[in-house]
């Protein structure tokens, strides 16, 4: 728990952090957004290799679910992941925004909704669990590597910049930064995560199925 807790927070400061400080030296979108994917990617290679094999580096409540539907972590262990993810989602938060002197707890007012953005991640966390599930039966020592450059490059293909991960969304609405997402739009954001996590675990089951 504490593992998955630690690692959702600097997960979050990370994403959080970046985004300020991308916002702080450029006034170009385009390098704004590069300078919150880059470190993105690189800080879940580096997690999930550190903190893999002490708690499966779930860091993701989409994920947890994953793996508590297939049987592999059961439901009080399930529970508590996501209870210490959630937390760890807020502490990296406060912790980005009191590193760059900023309000520690604030209310995003960015917009991010509409049936585009929804689908957009529905297709990021579908493609996230895809890239779990078929790299740890294919690769599972290049997990780190395939989950990070993944979400690096699910940041430019969705429009909504793959935020892929429940706990990291409801943290988001806590920040009025680059990072941000408006409370009222964190709930279908879920939804879609969710949906996207549980429509990829039947695909991936079928293929590995059909693969035996």
């Amino acid at each position: 728990l504490a593992a998955e807790a630690l690692g959702t927070a600097l997960l979050v400061a990370t994403v959080v952090g970046s985004g300020i400080m991308a916002e702080t030296l450029s006034k170009d979108v385009g390098l704004q957004l590069l300078g919150n994917t880059l470190p993105t990617g690189a800080i879940l290679v580096v997690l999930i290799t550190m903190l893999g094999p002490v708690s499966g580096a779930h860091l993701n409540p989409a994920v947890t679910a994953v793996f508590w539907r297939r049987g592999e972590i059961g439901s009080p262990t399930a529970a508590a992941y996501v209870a210490a993810q959630i937390a760890g989602a807020v502490l990296g938060v406060c912790a980005a925004h009191l590193m760059f002197d900023e309000t520690v707890l604030q209310i995003s007012t960015k917009v991010r909704s509409g049936p585009s953005q929804w689908l957009a991640e529905w297709i990021a966390t579908f493609g996230l669990v895809t890239t779990i599930l078929l790299t740890l039966r294919a690769r599972p020592d290049q997990l780190p590597v395939s989950v990070g450059l993944y979400i690096t490059a699910a940041y430019w293909f969705t429009a909504s910049t793959s935020f892929a991960n429940p706990a990291v969304t409801l943290a988001r609405a806590l920040s009025d930064t680059f990072a941000g997402i408006r409370p009222n739009d964190v709930a279908p954001f879920i939804v879609a995560q969710l949906l996207g996590a549980a429509a990829a675990l039947l695909l991936c089951d079928w293929l590995l199925r059909a693969r035996r």
